[in-house]
């Protein structure tokens, strides 16, 4: 029985070793502090980011080219300056057309002047006829004389017209109201008639417009008076924008395509800015809604924790649209269970935790900087009366 007894005392020792041990580990579980929110249910719009550039409307940019190869004789407007419509922009010294005006000005002389012969010829002809001395065919020959003289001079005015016109090229005129953006040449340069070599472009500030451009896989996303938005160059903010084009074909081989979006305003920024555009896509509502923070990634995979009693239940949901503020879960997480938004990173599954509405650390930090406040104030009411001593101290202190 000593024998079994010494046995047996250290086995109940050890027992009540394990049994200590166990209640500690119980005792010393962490339990986490968590802040949860209920899953909504609302609508949310997908946005596309792309970048794009500051352009001129459709008839709102006018690039001067040189009608032929010539010399520029007067050029006054430099970068930056103001022009109205009608105003000139440059004059070209074109010496073959000005010879070719004067050529086809001397051939309409001479084609009137055969008219009138042609006129006098067909009187005489007919009063020949009518007293018999001339014969049919002397009246057919100067009718139909007539009629080649009047073609003649038909033809001889509109290729006149013709050389006129484009002797009227060599004076460039402003087609509307703007600013001159760039100006490529000075007077007196000689310049090519090429797409290459222009000379000075006009554009109008009030019709400018954004030319994004977007991957062909969104293009569908994106319909005609759908919502944009630009970072304003200029400072803090952004500048309204609405999609008014896209294209109805692609070429073969391109990856992106140009969207093109008006300006709610005018004059935003110049032309060839480089910008960063988002444009309104697709809109879901009744959508399951969460918080993006509540997110938790893990490689490809996302998930959230849902505070189930109180535990942490890791769920892995599937993601739909992401506009910054809220993501749409498509599974895993029904409306109106409490997702964990802060405290869940490297939260394990199944830890122990404790919720907290959203805004009760917003109301302690504010009843925080209130005790502050007051304590600066209660600091700065107690140095006051130092401050009214040393004035005393000041004042009984005997003058030198």
């Amino acid at each position: 029985m000593n024998r079994a007894a010494i046995v047996l005392i250290p086995a109940l020792l050890l027992a009540g070793a394990c049994s200590k041990q166990s209640a500690e580990e119980v005792e010393s579980e962490t339990i986490v502090p968590v802040t949860a929110e209920p899953a909504a249910t609302g609508s949310i719009r997908a946005t596309i980011s792309v970048t794009g550039t500051v352009t001129a409307a459709p008839g709102a940019d006018q690039v001067v080219i040189a009608p032929q190869p010539a010399r520029i004789a007067e050029i006054p407007k430099a970068e930056g300056d103001r022009v109205s419509a009608g105003d000139l922009l440059v004059r070209f010294e074109l010496p073959s057309l000005t010879a070719d005006v004067a050529t086809h000005h001397a051939e309409v002389t001479r084609a009137e002047a055969r008219l009138q012969n042609a006129r006098a010829g067909q009187t005489r002809a007919h009063d020949l006829f009518d007293r018999g001395v001339a014969a049919r065919k002397e009246v057919e020959d100067a009718d139909r004389e007539l009629a080649e003289a009047q073609a003649g001079v038909t033809e001889a005015r509109a290729t006149l017209g013709a050389s006129e016109t484009t002797a009227g090229l060599a004076t460039v005129r402003a087609r509307f109201s703007g600013v001159v953006a760039k100006r490529y040449h000075n007077a007196g340069d000689l310049v090519d008639a090429t797409a290459a070599d222009p000379v000075i472009r006009v554009v109008d500030p009030r019709r400018l417009e954004v030319s994004a451009s977007v991957p062909i896989p969104d293009v569908t996303r994106i319909v005609v008076g759908a919502a944009g938005h630009m970072k304003n160059p200029a400072g803090e903010g952004e500048i309204a924008l609405k999609v008014v084009s896209r294209p109805a074909a692609v070429d073969p081989g391109t990856a992106a395509v140009p969207i093109r979006l008006a300006f709610a305003a005018s004059d935003v920024a110049p032309v060839g800015t480089p910008v960063q555009i988002t444009i309104d896509a697709e809109e879901h509502r009744t959508a399951v809604l969460v918080p993006s923070e509540a997110l938790v990634h893990e490689g490809d995979e996302a998930a959230v924790f849902v505070v189930k009693a109180d535990k942490a239940e890791r769920r892995v949901v599937t993601v739909g649209i992401d506009d910054g503020a809220h993501v749409e879960i498509l599974s895993g997480v029904k409306a109106g269970e409490p997702v964990i938004v802060k405290g869940q990173a490297g939260l394990p599954d199944g830890a122990t935790i404790t919720t907290e509405a959203p805004d009760a650390k917003d109301k302690a930090d504010d009843a925080t900087d209130k005790d502050g406040d007051a304590k600066d104030k209660a600091d700065a009411a107690k140095g006051k009366p130092d401050s009214a001593k040393e004035k005393a101290d000041v004042k009984d202190k005997p003058k030198k």
